[in-house]
């Protein structure tokens, strides 16, 4: 593949405007909780979230994607009052600082998410592909907005037993064919979907699945959206912490965009984003 690739341009209705995306995406990751695996209690105040929200918009990213809740291998689940009040504050004085961000909110929470898009965020991010709240596909189709549908294979505490799997690539066409069809039964409109590396997957299967990439990006017309940003397929592999896991984060994105993957969802945008650059026009 050269910078010469054509890229295949996808849209995004947010407020009613059409956004058209003519490269890969860049989704700047904004944790503000406490427990996150890389960066957990460094943005957990308003004033430090916002500072770090516009750094993520300086430094290339597309979207602004906030997460109160670590969803890491392991964790408890989330309460969604202890989410909304971390989530308000923050949402609304980014709507105010940054008025044409595209905010995209990390919770599988269905109460969560009619209180980040009530207070100005676009798109919710659900990493458990509606599997944590029955209510999540019906607020998503009354609230019409985006949504980004995750693979994973059960709650973050137990996820990482359950990695059984026939044919990865299949099963989660399967999982996710069967998902789409239930959206698309209730009106949402605007879906991308996600493979969820690291998520009930060994990393073994996280490297087969980074592979196969192209074939589960063939097999759905909706974007796809690959989150590989300082996780432990990069950082055990290597010996390494998440803290120097960034080399590593670019060459698996790189190799991700060339496998068909239209978002990269990271925490470093700048390095993401030459990575685009350097694969397309």
């Amino acid at each position: 593949m050269s910078k010469d690739t054509k890229f295949s341009a996808f849209t995004l209705c947010v407020h009613k405007k059409l956004v058209s995306f003519d490269r890969p995406a860049v989704m700047g990751i904004l944790n503000i909780g406490d427990d996150s695996f890389y960066d957990g209690g460094r943005y957990s105040s308003v004033d430090k979230a916002a500072a770090h929200a516009e750094k993520l918009i300086a430094d290339g990213a597309d979207i602004i994607d906030i997460g109160a809740t670590s969803s890491k291998p392991g964790n408890r689940l989330a309460d969604a009052n202890d989410e909304i009040a971390r989530l308000k504050p923050v949402i609304e004085r980014i709507r105010k600082s940054l008025p044409d961000a595209i905010i995209s909110v990390d919770t599988y929470l269905a109460e969560s998410a009619t209180a980040a898009i009530d207070c100005g965020a676009d798109i919710i991010n659900d990493i458990s592909g509606g599997q944590l709240d029955d209510r999540m596909f019906e607020t998503v189709a009354r609230l019409q907005v985006p949504y980004i549908l995750m693979h994973t294979s059960g709650r973050p505490d137990e996820m990482q037993s359950k990695c059984d799997y026939g044919d990865i690539v299949q099963d989660l066409c399967l999982y996710l064919s069967h998902r789409l069809n239930q959206l698309y039964s209730l009106g949402v409109k605007d879906v991308w979907i996600d493979p969820g590396f690291g998520f009930g997957k060994t990393i073994e299967q996280n490297y087969e699945l980074l592979d196969r990439l192209d074939e589960l990006s063939s097999a759905f017309r909706e974007p796809l959206l690959v989150g590989l940003s300082r996780k432990s397929m990069i950082y055990r592999k290597l010996g390494i912490t998440p803290l120097d896991a960034l080399n590593g984060t670019s060459v698996l994105n790189t190799k991700a965009l060339m496998k068909g993957a239209r978002i990269l969802r990271v925490h470093d945008p700048k390095p993401a984003l030459e990575s685009v650059k350097l694969l397309y026009k």
